[in-house]
């Protein structure tokens, strides 16, 4: 049994779950570096020593995020993770293939939660809850048991996700999880915490950190400390802190962050908030929220699939 004593472990909102307070990263498992193997070793150290949270997406590295990952799940390591992927499909149709192939590529019959990826714009909302989009699709395979937990990411606005909370209001639906950017940049700029964490908390919504260190560019700024980055994040009320591993070394540091972690004193948090204001003022080392670089579907607009039928009617198209 794996010594699960090195990890903290919390709710994951109003599931009834109990998961690991640091979340194993898709993204990184198959960076140009990081090859096949070490993918497997990272997974499954990770799993033995008590991380419980799994994050992953249908298109990181072209599939190969999710290839890898089914792999190291494989030989009874499925059963001891929560496992989390996400969708960029808009229409029903575009988001059952996406899901389809990423229950094929994690080789499980279904994924513990799904989320629709990347609501970076205010038509993504109005578009996943038509009739004929992604939402459907989404409920259709939980009833069908291919998934358990719907929740919804993005890394641009808050007044975004405020939005997509609203939208899901209206069409009766209650999300599960949100994830979002939360670290000691995003508290002085568009911030997340500030807008959108009261929200998740007060309706008991599953709290997803990401970009804690935001791939290594808010290390640039020369202002904070890999392990103050994660100390940060775990402080909030996050359900989990998903974190980018792409070494055994990088691992270890998270174990770190978890081993040395205590909540933060006030003055410990103004502490590491002056230490960032002048650098964060701007968004300079937020180009996810400033920029188009991280957009993936703004990239490829054709994984989000065709506008509804309704609106091409609308329009007079065919």
């Amino acid at each position: 049994m794996p010594d699960k004593s090195e990890m903290i472990y919390r709710q994951l909102g109003s599931t009834g779950l109990q998961v690991s307070a640091i979340g194993v990263g898709g993204w990184h498992l198959s960076l140009k570096h990081v090859d096949a193997p070490l993918s497997v070793r990272i997974v499954r150290s990770a799993i033995d020593r008590g991380i419980t949270f799994m994050d992953n997406c249908w298109d990181y590295n072209e599939g190969v995020s999710e290839k890898r990952m089914g792999k190291a799940l494989s030989d009874g390591y499925r059963e001891k993770v929560f496992l989390m992927t996400k969708i960029d499909g808009r229409s029903k149709k575009e988001a059952t293939r996406q899901l389809n192939e990423s229950l094929k590529r994690l080789k499980v019959d279904m994924i513990d939660m799904v989320q629709h990826h990347e609501i970076l714009r205010f038509e993504d909302p109005h578009r996943i809850f038509d009739e004929d989009g992604a939402h459907a699709a989404l409920i259709e395979a939980r009833q069908a048991g291919k998934l358990k937990y719907i929740g919804f990411t993005g890394h641009k606005d808050p007044r975004i996700h405020l939005y997509m909370l609203e939208v899901a209001k209206r069409n009766g639906f209650r999300f599960d999880a949100v994830q979002m950017p939360l670290s000691v940049m995003d508290a002085h700029y568009r911030s997340f915490e500030k807008q959108v964490l009261p929200e998740l908390v007060k309706n008991k919504i599953a709290v997803l950190g990401m970009k804690s260190m935001a791939n290594g560019i808010l290390l640039k700024s020369k202002t904070v400390t890999p392990i103050e980055c994660l100390h940060y994040a775990l402080n909030l009320p996050t359900s989990v802190v998903i974190t980018g591993i792409d070494s055994m070394k990088v691992l270890d540091q998270a174990f770190e962050a978890v081993r040395t972690f205590h909540p933060l004193s006030p003055k410990g948090i103004r502490t590491l908030l002056a230490k960032t204001s002048v650098a964060a003022a701007k968004g300079e080392f937020e180009p996810f929220k400033t920029t188009s670089i991280f957009d993936g579907t703004a990239q490829n607009p054709d994984w989000l699939g065709e506008e509804s039928a309704k609106v091409k009617a609308l329009m007079g198209e065919p």
